[in-house]
């Protein structure tokens, strides 16, 4: 019952988001658009590249999907209302979505395409600028809760959120995570107004719908890794525990999906600069103020 409840929660969220993003993109709020265009992606024909690698262009939307349902996983919804609590669930959520990448580099050599392989290899450029701070962030998370559980870390929380314990790391985290679902303005993957759609440039039919279902999956599953880690997860008064996880996680995500629309877009080279320069010595001073609280503090 629990994984079916999951699944559920999964399901309505990714339509909500899909909803929520053709409103941020044409203005439009509509809960039947996101039916009607997967309908219209199943009708349509699967069209093949000539030179494509098959076992590259095939397998990657799939490795995409499955990354992202491997990190919604280790997200708990309400205390017992999760998949799998690991002992190291925090680390395992970067583990799942390190696969990101694999699958990306994937999606831009499989099909032999220009385009695609230039939106491959810039989200390359961009995991190497945003991969420390997704780590980093999650050892000052653990350093609090002394556990890298995700439910130990909501546990920790019960007092005071990380968002006002450590809110250096929750602005660092949140970037790296529009980074890594690819969103604007870190969209250069599938940038439309110079590559044509990049990464799914040469995706059609059943294939383009998976690659689209695998993204709505990971930009749910970073924004419940948001909540998890610095919005206190399902706590919260009144409402029930699942209701706070959820309604935080959805806030999360709608924020993530519309705030970068209206920034302008940051190249790849820049966006590492800036991460490295300024991104990796901020997460080390926040680890830093973590661990100096930790021990000036009575807990």
């Amino acid at each position: 019952m629990t994984v079916l409840a999951i699944i559920a929660a999964l399901l309505a969220g990714v339509w909500l988001l899909a909803a929520i993003e053709g409103w941020a993109a044409h203005g439009r709020f509509s809960l039947i658009r996101p039916l009607a265009a997967a309908l219209a992606l199943l009708g349509r024909e699967s069209i093949v590249p000539r030179k494509a690698d098959r076992l590259f262009f095939e397998v990657a939307p799939v490795l995409l999907l499955v990354a992202g349902l491997l990190a919604v996983a280790v997200i708990p919804l309400a205390p017992g209302l999760i998949v799998v609590d690991l002992a190291t669930g925090a680390l395992f959520v970067n583990a799942a979505l390190a696969y990101v990448l694999v699958a990306l580099i994937m999606a831009g050599w499989g099909p032999d395409g220009a385009y695609a392989m230039i939106g491959g290899w810039r989200f390359l450029g961009q995991f190497i600028g945003y991969s420390m701070l997704v780590v980093m962030p999650i050892t000052a998370v653990a350093m609090r809760a002394e556990s890298l559980s995700t439910v130990e870390i909501v546990a920790s929380q019960a007092d005071l959120w990380n968002i006002a314990y450590q809110p250096l790391g929750f602005v660092l985290f949140v970037i790296a995570a529009m980074a890594l679902a690819w969103l604007p303005p870190f969209d250069l993957p599938a940038a439309e107004g110079d590559l044509a759609g990049g990464i799914e440039a040469e995706y059609a039919g059943a294939r383009l719908l998976v690659l689209r279902l695998a993204r709505m999956v990971i930009v749910l599953a970073l924004a419940g890794a948001v909540t998890t880690f610095y919005l206190g997860g399902w706590l919260g008064p009144w409402l029930p525990s699942w209701a706070w996880s959820g309604l935080k996680t959805l806030a999360v995500a709608s924020a993530m999906l519309m705030l970068g629309r209206h920034l302008p877009r940051i190249r790849e080279a820049r966006f590492l600069e800036l991460c490295w320069k300024a991104g990796v010595p901020l997460a080390l001073v926040n680890i830093f103020l973590v661990g100096v609280i930790a021990l000036v503090v009575p807990t």
